[in-house]
């Protein structure tokens, strides 16, 4: 494990005091990305110049997004992280995607489209796995749920369209929104993807549950598949 470092120099004390003294005046934004990391990764490795391995995450993740939403075991892979030092980084991006879903859940989804991309890009684009998800809304487009179904490549045999309706009427959703992303980064979406949209959409208007939208998420942006004319 890589957690432990030797002991901190009177420079690094110093350099982490400064940061610190910053943060209590400026807040987050007076701290670069590389900061902002290398102080997170401090709280956990207190011994050691953590800089160095801040950066080192930056360039292996593509940026701030990518080091906070990696998966633990791609942040085991960089040298100097310990169990300690992932943690620290996972606990981090929880709280962040926590705070963003509470903001989701404080007012009609419909109403407050900018706080649900912001949530679903916090949470979903950086993951090298496909997650498809859904959003369950009651009468006054308020969230009751949001489920993570699968796992994977969406077709119809990972996603099952009865499924997904059961579960909407398990929690009684009067319209529903499903969600996943590319872990390419290119949102565009599939054949499949428009498919089990389609499948899910009759199956729901049957049953009086309204599909609002389709989100694809990727780190090139986001698709609506209601905004592209394909529900």
């Amino acid at each position: 494990m890589a957690d432990p470092g030797p002991s901190e120099p009177n420079d690094t004390a110093g350099h982490r005091a400064r940061l610190r003294q910053r943060l209590a005046e400026g807040g987050g934004e007076a701290l670069l990305d590389h900061e902002l990391i290398e102080y997170l990764l401090a709280l956990a490795i207190p011994r050691q110049d953590t800089k160095p391995l801040a950066k080192a995450l930056l360039r292996e993740f593509g940026g701030i997004g990518g080091v906070l939403s990696a998966d633990g075991e791609a942040l085991k892979r960089v040298k100097g992280m310990g169990e300690t030092s992932v943690a620290a980084v996972r606990i981090a991006h929880a709280a962040a995607v926590r705070l963003l879903r509470a903001d989701v859940a404080a007012r009609p989804v419909l109403a407050n489209w900018q706080a649900l991309l912001d949530y679903l890009r916090a949470d979903m684009v950086h993951h090298a796995i496909e997650r498809f998800r859904v959003l369950h809304l009651d009468t006054k487009n308020m969230l009751i749920r949001d489920e993570v179904m699968s796992r994977g490549t969406i077709d119809q045999a990972a996603v099952h369209v009865r499924e997904v309706i059961r579960r909407a009427l398990d929690f009684g959703s009067a319209a529903i929104i499903l969600v996943h992303n590319h872990p390419s980064g290119d949102p565009s979406p599939s054949r499949a993807d428009i498919d089990i949209t389609r499948a899910i959409a009759e199956a729901g208007k049957r049953m009086g549950i309204a599909l609002h939208d389709h989100l694809i998420m990727g780190t090139n942006g986001h698709v609506s598949l209601r905004a592209q004319g394909l529900i």
